[in-house]
Formats: structure tokens, sequence, C-alpha cells
């Protein structure tokens, strides 16, 4: 297992360092938990390069990743400590092939839920168990310490794989803040992304709304009548608005993700189909279990 050296600078790679974004506040908790002792330099895109549509071609999701790993040799051949933070799916054994040794990764993604359609159900089916297995051939070959962000992937792991590894690293992300006196029904993040549009029920968030509650929306633009967008926004703008909120709803593709977190966080219940009780295996509390398909009215909420 690679150890860190106490009193060095630490380079970290970030392909996403923002506060608005999932994968940013990910990226920043990691730093605090991991590196927060150690001298850390951030570096991204924007860093290595200064015009815009440079910045914005190798920010690239499936870009970034490449360009980190060829960071990372550049420190790891000047004698440097490095890390890889965040765009670190399993899925993905490019990342852990190329990445120089004993380089500080983390956390590692993925989820394990999919719906069925044209698109992406035989390459997370049938090939992205796969790729997992291929993953995590060189990730007991790195001997390095493996950190997860959820546990939606044990499942896919080894007996060996599994000792050694950290799961649910996202849960440091809790931290109960005050409660406030709440004057928002829902707020609810919507994102498009294929995966998550699947399992983002339009048809709930209209009976919701039929019902008579105000619905304010995060992220990408939900192009329904009636609904307030704020789209992207700060996380300190997030968390004002958590405050004041009294319910959401979760994702089934992530059930604990940073926004799930940051409800948690701020007393926001979080409304969830029943089918997912046995998923719910902490702060259960905060969650509303739910029959979507068979609920027509949610005044009930109301009480």
């Amino acid at each position: 297992m690679s150890t860190i050296q106490k009193n060095n600078l630490h380079y970290a790679w970030v392909c996403d360092y923002a506060s608005n974004s999932g994968e940013g506040n990910l990226a920043r908790l990691f730093v605090k938990k991991k590196l927060e002792k150690y001298p850390v330099k951030i570096i991204t895109s924007q860093d290595l390069f200064k015009k815009k549509f440079l910045i914005n071609l190798f920010s690239h999701k499936y870009i970034s990743p490449f360009i980190g790993i060829i960071y990372c040799w550049v420190v790891f051949i000047k004698g440097k400590e490095k890390a890889y933070i965040n765009y670190l799916p399993l899925w993905n054994f490019f990342i852990f092939l190329f990445l120089p040794p004993k380089t500080l990764l983390g956390p590692i993604t993925g989820g394990a839920n999919y719906k069925k359609n044209k698109k992406e159900y035989f390459i997370r089916k049938f090939l992205f168990p796969i790729f997992y297995k291929i993953s995590e051939v060189f990730l007991n070959f790195r001997n390095c310490e493996i950190i997860f962000s959820t546990n939606l992937l044990k499942d896919y792991l080894s007996k060996k794989t599994i000792k050694k590894s950290k799961f649910n690293f996202i849960f440091n992300y809790y931290k109960k803040n005050l409660k406030y006196s709440k004057t928002i029904d829902f707020l609810i993040y919507h994102r498009n992304h294929l995966n998550k549009n699947n399992f983002f029920s339009y048809n709930l968030i209209k009976k919701i709304k039929n019902s008579g509650f105000k619905i304010y929306v995060i992220g990408h633009k939900l192009k329904m009548s009636g609904v307030k967008n704020y789209e992207k926004i700060s996380n300190s703008k997030l968390i004002n608005l958590l405050k004041k909120t009294r319910y959401t709803i979760s994702s089934d593709e992530n059930l604990y993700n940073i926004f799930t977190l940051e409800c948690i966080n701020n007393h926001v219940k979080i409304l969830t189909d029943v089918s997912n009780r046995e998923k719910i295996t902490h702060f259960k509390k905060n969650f509303i279990f739910l029959n979507f398909k068979n609920t027509n009215h949610f005044n009930f909420l109301l009480k």
C-alpha cells in the first residue's frame, strides 16, 4: 500500500473541483479527509491551458482523465507526491492501468443500477461487469488504498478486494446543520444524463405539482410548467435553499449522492419508492417510503 510523505507537497489532479457539482464536492471532500494534513496543490485543466477552447476541450469528462494521467506521470518523473481525484469510474480500467505507481486514488465511483433501454442496457448489463473485473486486477496489482464513494459496486468485487477496500466514503459528507423554518415544499435535483433520466420520475413530479405543492428545481432546466428553475447554483446557495426545504425525491440510480447527503444535513425529508427499502441502510429516518406507481395524492405530507 502506498504511503504519503507528511511534509512533501502533493500535486493532486482533479477533473472537477467546482463547488456547484457533485463530482466537485466529492473531490473537495476527498482532499479534506485524505490530504488535509499535507500541503496540496490542486491542478485542473484550467491550470494547464490558458485558452478557453482548450480548457473546454480538455475538461470533457472523457478527455480530462487522460490529461490527468499524463500530468501524474510528469509529477512521478520529478519524484513528487501525486494524487488522482474524481472522474474515477470503476469501468474505466484504462485509468487504473496507465496511472504511475504510488498514485493516491479516490474515490472510485460507479452505479450498479440501470434500466432497460436500447442505448445503454447492453453496455451496463454485460460489458461493465467485465470492465469492473479488469479494473479490479489492476487495482490489486497496484497494491494501493482502494476507496469507493458508495457500496453500489460491492457485489461485483471479489472477497479479496472487498477485504482491502473502504466503502461509503461519501458518508463523510454528513454533518447535520441547525433546523430552520421550512417554506419550500420540494427542491429537486435534475440532471440530463441518459442513465439518470431513466430513474427520474417526471410523472411523479407532475402528480406532486397537481397536489398543490410548489416545486423548485436545481441542476439542468426542467421543462415543465409550474416549476421554478434555479439551474446551476453555488453550494452555499443550495444549502440556503435546503434549509428552507421540506421534501425532495431520491435518485434511484444512486440513493446516497452528494445532494442526498446535503438534504440529510439540512433536515429535508426524502421521498423514495418502497422498492428501495432494503437499499436504505443509513439515515432511514430521513426517508419516506411510498409506492410511486400507486400514489396519486400527496396531501398527507402537509400534516
